[in-house]
């Protein structure tokens, strides 16, 4: 299976909600590795890295969870980088 990566921005009421939380579970569910993180702007950062499919449908899983709470999501095509071996929160 090919590996992809994408680095996606939530903007919205996307901090102090789980959604972190949330998200590192759902990555997980989908074999995903990368990181998630809030930004200093109110936004949250995420490095998906798995197959195009799976992140698609991660993505739309977590749209669909916090759906009141996104406004707004940037997805960029990003190199993989194979530092992560698993999906975790970062600080």
């Amino acid at each position: 299976m090919e590996q992809t990566a994408r680095e996606v921005i939530f903007r919205g009421r996307v901090q102090g909600v789980g959604f972190r939380y949330t998200t590192c579970g759902i990555a997980g569910k989908y074999d995903l590795t990368g990181f998630v993180r809030n930004c200093p702007d109110g936004s949250v950062e995420a490095l998906m890295q798995g197959s195009a499919n799976a992140i698609d449908l991660c993505l739309k899983e977590i749209t669909d969870h916090f759906g009141g709470y996104v406004r707004d999501v940037t997805v960029n095509q990003v190199p993989v980088n194979p530092r992560y071996t698993s999906f975790q929160i970062a600080y």
